[in-house]
């Protein structure tokens, strides 16, 4: 008798809070607001970013590129959340489903590095500033997002490839709202000890490295920051990194406790909450974290609208 695997499915059911309508009828407007927003505001960076000279630099160069994965992350989740919030049929095609599940895990692992090089930015600008221009070259930071963006592409491809070969015996129900490995693996009717495994230390390379350097790279800028005699010069040089570190918090926080925590026999309601903090209330916080004091994104706002 052959097992069938995901690949044999035709769809899937995504319960999300079925069992809740008048909770996924506000959920539907709140997703929706909150999709809008991170529509505009990574759109505006990635805008201003290409049409302001003053913000061709490495650190808006990054930036525009964190704006460009958090878009494609949630237009890879969001469409189909809204569908399934606002109808009785909550189903995803198979292809709809491993498309979802490829494209949010690459740009999950993307930004999991990325940040790690936004991090590296800062403490270059901050610690060596007479060598910034040399070591954060463009021909260098080119380099290193497109090193990023294949380790993310590549990550999820074998994640995918890995989870689609599972075999699910009938079972293509999903109580959860997104198509997530953690998720799947759940429907398995077989032993996936190796791919839980796998995937844990995979997960815990791609948060814990990154996230270990960027907590040196702050530690390094701390101590070089406490050195200088100015307040002015404290706050100026601290304040190209609060923003940052903010964003640090959020992404790592809630991929942490998504992918790092052992596994439950069910999927709760606590899971889907933190699915809708990671997936559409972090990437709509992101740009606005960047932007409300940083003045040369509203200076660049200013001359495009006219104002300036």
């Amino acid at each position: 008798m052959v097992i069938p695997n995901i690949s044999n499915y035709t769809g899937f059911f995504l319960l999300g809070f079925s069992k809740q309508p008048l909770l996924e009828m506000m959920l539907f407007v709140i997703t929706m607001v909150l999709y809008l927003l991170t529509i505009f505001g990574n759109m505006a960076i990635i805008i201003l970013a290409c049409l302001d000279p003053r913000l061709h630099t490495p650190m808006y160069f990054f930036l525009s590129h964190l704006s460009l994965m958090d878009l494609c992350y949630t237009t890879s989740t969001v469409p189909q959340l809204l569908f399934n919030f606002q109808g009785q049929e909550k189903t995803i095609t198979y292809g709809g489903c491993v498309g979802q599940l490829y494209v949010s895990l690459a740009m999950g692992s993307t930004e999991c590095i990325l940040l790690a090089v936004m991090a590296i930015d800062r403490y270059v600008a901050v610690c060596w500033p007479l060598r910034y221009t040399t070591l954060m070259h463009p021909r260098i930071c080119l380099q290193l997002v497109a090193i990023t963006w294949m380790t993310g592409l590549a990550n999820s491809l074998i994640q995918t490839v890995l989870v689609t070969q599972v075999p699910l015996c009938g079972r293509n129900v999903i109580d959860h709202l997104f198509c997530e490995v953690p998720v799947l693996l759940k429907l398995a009717c077989v032993d996936v000890t190796f791919n839980r495994m796998e995937l844990f230390l995979v997960s815990a390379f791609l948060l814990l490295v990154p996230l270990t350097l960027i907590l040196i790279s702050y530690s390094c800028i701390v101590q070089v920051v406490w050195k200088i005699r100015s307040s002015e010069g404290q706050r100026k040089a601290l304040g190209t990194c609060t923003s940052h570190l903010v964003v640090v918090f959020l992404f790592y926080g809630t991929a942490m406790a998504t992918y790092l925590q052992p596994s439950s026999a069910n999927s709760t309601d606590q899971d889907k909450f933190m699915a809708l903090l990671y997936g559409i209330v972090t990437p709509t916080l992101n740009p606005f974290i960047y932007t409300l004091r940083n003045k040369d994104i509203k200076g660049a706002l200013r001359k495009i609208i006219g104002k300036e």
